[in-house]
């Protein structure tokens, strides 16, 4: 399976009820629960009034759309970087999975997938 790069720095965020984002900023994803307001999106696009931001995250995805009877893809991944140490923020959509890590261990962990099954390409 390929893993392409996505060529962004990333913020994970906390937000109000009320951010905006240009309808046309891609890599953007919004989270709602009970209890939060989460987006995760180019550093460059965080929104004014955000109440917490953690910068720093580079991102990779797995390409192709990942039928749901799929299983253990991500979990194949986020275990091989977990067993060195570097930890991982995933985000899913419908067709595919995300991950982003802290962009001191970004490169290492684009190794580590390509010295295993994975085959790393440009976005």
């Amino acid at each position: 399976m390929e893993i392409p790069k996505i060529d962004h720095d990333f913020s994970v965020c906390r937000v109000t009820d009320e951010f905006r984002l240009s309808p046309d900023a891609k890599f953007c994803f919004t989270g709602r629960t009970d209890e939060e307001n989460s987006l995760v999106c180019p550093t460059e696009l965080v929104p004014e009034h955000t109440l917490a931001r953690d910068d720093g995250w580079k991102a990779f995805r797995i390409r192709g759309v990942l039928d749901f009877s799929l299983i253990g893809i991500l979990a194949r991944i986020a275990s091989l970087l977990a067993e060195n140490g570097i930890s991982i923020f995933a985000v899913s959509t419908y067709n595919t999975d995300y991950i982003l890590v802290k962009k001191e261990n970004y490169e290492k962990a684009l190794e580590l997938l390509s010295q295993a099954e994975w085959s790393v390409v440009s976005g």
